[in-house]
């Protein structure tokens, strides 16, 4: 983890300070982001890009529940990239990153005409988080890996993480 890069967990922990499910979430999130980055081999702006949006992604529930009394998807991709920006002001990063990141953000749940690996990487490393925290039976787990992944690094944790063989 670079300074930086550590910088911003740090940021973002203060963020949701208390909120250790959250914090657990992002972190997970931004794990297996970094992981699968570097196994299909991301350049070194694409992989730093791919994990600060991975450590940011739901930095739009807190502000989507206080509006919209709703963490779903449609307002953390609205809400999320103000804040995203909000935060990430104090870091140096270009602007060209920074609007990256939060087109990232602000599309992490829509998985429809996906754009880029670093996208197609968020996506998946969020959906290995959440298979296993809203307990997916086999069934759905294997509709997920049919439907949004396609690295084959991301389909290999996915068969790491989860029993898929049906019985």
């Amino acid at each position: 983890m670079t300074s930086r890069i550590a910088a911003i967990a740090e940021k973002m922990m203060e963020y949701d300070r208390y909120d250790i499910r959250r914090i657990n979430h992002f972190m997970k999130v931004y794990g297996y982001a970094a992981v699968i980055g570097r196994q299909e081999r991301l350049d070194h702006r694409t992989q730093e890009t791919l994990e600060i949006a991975a450590l940011l992604h739901d930095i739009g529930i807190k502000i989507s529940e206080e509006k919209y009394q709703s963490s779903a998807g449609p307002y953390q991709e609205l809400e999320g990239p103000p804040e995203a920006e909000k935060l990430l002001a104090g870091f140096s990063l270009d602007r060209e990153m920074t609007e990256r990141i939060c087109w990232l953000i602000g599309h992490h749940h829509t998985y429809t005409d996906i754009q880029g690996l670093d996208y197609q990487i968020l996506v998946e490393a969020d959906f290995l988080v959440n298979l296993e925290e809203d307990h997916v039976n086999v069934h759905g787990i294997l509709r997920a890996e049919e439907k949004i992944f396609r690295t084959a690094s991301g389909k290999r944790l996915l068969h790491l993480l989860f029993q898929t063989e049906t019985a």
